[in-house]
């Protein structure tokens, strides 16, 4: 097995599964160490001993560990994160001398297929204070052995490393080594008091002693305990005066602590601060700082960018039928009953928004990495999707009459409002433009904005119908009934069944050939049975039975449904686009690259609109091809956690992403979501 595969298998088994993997790992260290040939390859990460300098009897010198990993290559801190394996040594001293333990400097974080690892990239040096005995004699020299194994990785492939260093103290005085200086500034600096930590409904509370004017810019938790909280799991910080409250998941099946240990980062070259907190109150409220802060803007921004592309839903081919039938209907009743029609419509949209994003957000708070849209990545709401659309299909078609919830003519306020229930849940199919943005910003918004956010789609989606109830002179530019209506309500059959039938390409997708083949057998039988249905209406029978039939028909097909394959990501394309992972961007970027990375899913109507006028163009492909850009896919069709979190530290909730990375390691751009023509073809010259 791989040395990748190996300690990643800490992540997929919890707890008890995460501690043999790392004695499994160290056993394998440890024979690698004993059985290593003697022409071993040299190591990819130098370590040397290093003292600071003489030292007087009974006291303390530090030593420095010095660890040099090569380019492309990087070492681990103490807790590794959710890989590797940390530095560990083996001391041989003289009698009365004595190691303390190691000191790490501030680490940076990377994330490598989804795990979050704590990392050096860079050279490092961990410091260890020598304690030596009061009987030591001047101007003698104490000889210091040490054995020392650590995992040393780039990106894709990881080597065990051992190194059996030597040197010497001398025992007196003399002047120091001044690399010691640089290498203490990168430690963290203690805090004087501890803090205090409470696990509160799956959540790392911890409140930390922080002056109110420090400044606060990316800040990171590096917890010390291991598996407590989640490593890749969002963060997010409070100021509260002269205190620092940090928020982080916890792990699945958390380890309990009585006191814990690590590094709060402080953001780029800024270093960090070591604490220890134990258990206590942690105050509530503040204001957040840091990439999840909210503000004024932020919401208003996501409200709009929310309302904007609810508005938009309405034209697309999941939704514009049932609101202009619905719409039509209003022209038969009064205004009084147009007015209860629009509210109820109205409710019925924005209570299905907020029950979807609702459940997003409880999803996301429970640890499991989902977006918006995270149902469609579900092949079961796939398929009740399409049975859904196939039922509507043939409604519009004439097959039979939907009672009760009538699309073509008026049924109340009770009938509006399953309307509006039923129009927003057939619109997640059709993500349109400006929500990703929106829908991301939600999920760095408290949880009353967050949710705000969500009634600001529905109140977009459902604007037209609501004005039409309110409004007289919109209702009066509606024509007047008629047998043309009938007709109408046949061709409004078309776009909902080619939504029938993306969704079926869709459960393709999702859920492999045969999955889709019992799908479409089930929506046969179910067509079957809505014929039977609306026989029985027209000789004026009674339908409970054959509707009961028709809904367990449905019911149970989903149910029943075989278990969905495994399916192949997309690449290639005209632009010959390879799949997406931080792992190959990182490689790309190294090499000095530009890279076009988009993300998409067959669900995104909006995603396969910009590859149809803008990605899979010629005009791109040859732009690209001179500048020798590299093209990555990330195709989020299934649930991919990766991925996910990729698009939620670019601050979005779904697809479309497109991320331009200038060759030469320059800053990233993130592309609109609604390309033109000719934009990709232009950004090599830029």
């Amino acid at each position: 097995m791989p040395i990748r595969e190996l300690v990643g298998i800490k992540t997929r088994l919890d707890p008890l599964g995460r501690i043999i993997a790392m004695l499994v790992t160290a056993m394998c260290l440890s024979l690698l160490a004993w059985l290593s040939p003697v022409h071993a390859a040299p190591n990819r990460m130098t370590a040397s001993l290093v003292a600071e300098g003489p030292v007087r009897p009974g006291e303390t010198v530090t030593l420095a560990l010095l660890m040099q990993p090569e380019k492309g290559w990087h070492g681990y801190w103490s807790n590794p994160g959710d890989a590797g394996f940390g530095l560990t040594v083996e001391w041989t001293l003289p009698a009365g001398v004595t190691a303390g333990d190691m000191q790490f400097p501030v680490p940076q974080t990377l994330v490598v297929q989804g795990l979050m690892n704590h990392v050096y990239e860079h050279d490092y040096a961990v410091l260890v204070p020598l304690k030596v005995p009061s009987s030591a004699r001047s101007g003698t020299l104490l000889p210091i052995r040490v054995k020392a194994q650590w995992l040393v990785c780039t990106e894709t492939i990881c080597v065990p490393e051992r190194a059996e260093l030597q040197g010497a103290v001398s025992v007196g005085t003399g002047p120091a080594d001044p690399r010691f200086e640089g290498w203490r500034a990168a430690m963290p600096a203690p805090l004087d008091r501890p803090g205090a930590f409470a696990l509160e409904s799956g959540t790392l509370r911890l409140a930390l002693p922080f002056p109110a004017t420090a400044p606060l810019d990316a800040p990171h938790l590096f917890l010390k305990t291991e598996r407590v909280v989640d490593y890749a799991a969002p963060q997010r910080f409070f100021r509260q005066g002269d205190t620092l409250v940090v928020e982080v998941p916890l792990a699945k099946s958390p380890a309990t602590a009585s006191r814990l240990e690590g590094v709060l980062a402080m953001g780029r070259d800024a270093g960090g601060i070591a604490f220890a907190a134990e258990p206590g109150t942690v105050p509530k409220g503040g204001t957040q700082v840091g990439a999840g802060a909210f503000s004024a803007s932020v919401l208003a921004l996501a409200l709009a960018g929310a309302f904007l592309g609810g508005l938009i839903l309405n034209v697309m081919p999941c939704v514009f039928p049932i609101l202009s039938l619905k719409a039509l209907a209003l022209a038969r009743g009064n205004a009084h009953e147009a007015h209860k029609e629009g509210l109820a419509y109205t409710a019925g949209v924005v209570l299905a928004c907020l029950l979807l994003g609702g459940v997003m957000l409880a999803l996301r708070a429970g640890g499991e990495q989902v977006g918006w849209a995270f149902q469609l990545q579900e092949p079961g709401v796939v398929a009740v999707l399409m049975l859904l659309a196939v039922a509507i299909t043939a409604n519009f078609a004439g097959l039979y009459e939907l009672p009760g919830l009538s699309v073509e003519r008026g049924a109340g306020a009770t009938g509006a409002f399953g309307t509006g229930l039923l129009a927003a849940f057939v619109a997640t199919p059709c993500t349109g433009p400006f929500m990703a943005a929106a829908m991301g910003a939600a999920l760095v918004l408290p949880a009353w904005a967050a949710l705000g956010v969500f009634a600001a789609l529905g109140l977009g989606l459902a604007l037209p119908f609501l004005l039409l109830g309110f409004v007289p002179a919109l209702r009066r530019l509606l024509p007047k009934p008629g047998k043309w209506m009938e007709r109408f309500r046949r061709w409004m059959a078309l776009p909902m069944g080619l939504t029938a039938l993306a969704l079926g390409w869709l459960a393709w997708r999702v859920g492999g050939a045969t999955f889709t083949v019992v799908l479409v057998a089930i929506a046969v039988v179910l067509l079957g049975a809505l014929a039977a249905v609306g026989v029985t209406q027209r000789k004026g029978l009674p339908i409970g039975r054959l509707m009961a039939l028709a809904a367990l028909i449905a019911v149970g097909g989903v149910i029943g449904l075989p278990p969905p394959a495994q399916t192949a990501a997309s690449e290639g394309g005209l632009l010959e686009a390879r799949p997406f992972s931080e792992a190959a961007l990182a490689e790309a970027r190294k090499a000095g690259k530009p890279v076009f990375a988009y993300f998409t899913a067959d669900w995104c109507l909006s995603c396969k609109v910009n590859e149809s006028t803008s990605i899979e163009r010629e005009s791109t492909r040859a732009a690209f091809e001179k500048a020798g850009v590299v093209v990555l896919v990330g195709d989020w069709t299934r649930r991919d956690p990766a991925i996910t979190r990729f698009l939620t530290a670019q601050g979005v909730a779904g697809v479309p992403l497109y991320m331009w990375y200038p060759a030469g390691g320059a800053e990233p751009r993130q592309l609109p979501q609604v390309l033109t023509p000719d934009m990709l073809a232009a950004l090599p010259g830029q």
